[in-house]
């Protein structure tokens, strides 16, 4: 048997996650990155840049929270079918400092009809969880 290293599979992208975010003008304009994306889960990376920080010089809390947001749009549309949030909180557990790799990842928790519940950490670079956010979204019928 040879030691010869494997590479990681690569993530899954679903089609429909993909052509969201071909569309997604915010998610562009900020940089985030579609990483993985499927029905159950999706995982999108940002750096945070000077135009995303307070005045304290750390990302500005909606920044973060738009980040949380994109990784369950991208996850809850991945079938196709159109699902919008209908609400969400956040609760920010770390300053995030001008220049930092966030990762948002977004997992479904529960499914019941066209509702579903989403839990998102958001990490540094370090792996250290910087906020959690829990959103809802509702399938609202329609293909895009």
């Amino acid at each position: 048997m040879t030691g010869s290293p494997t590479s990681p599979p690569e993530p899954e992208r679903s089609a429909a996650a993909e052509a969201l975010y071909a569309r997604d003008r915010s998610a562009v304009a900020l940089g985030i990155a579609l990483v993985e994306a499927t029905p159950d889960r999706s995982v999108v990376t940002m750096t945070v840049r000077p135009e995303m920080c307070n005045g304290f010089d750390i990302a500005h809390g909606g920044i973060t929270f738009l980040l949380a947001d994109s990784a369950m749009a991208f996850a809850s549309n991945a079938t196709g079918d159109t699902a919008l949030a209908s609400s969400a909180e956040i609760d920010w557990l770390a300053p995030v400092p001008l220049g930092e790799v966030l990762t948002a990842t977004a997992a479904r928790r529960w499914t019941g009809g066209r509702s579903n519940l989403w839990d998102v950490t958001v990490t540094n670079a370090a792996g250290d969880t910087v906020a959690l956010m829990r959103g809802r979204t509702r399938s609202v019928g329609g293909t895009r």
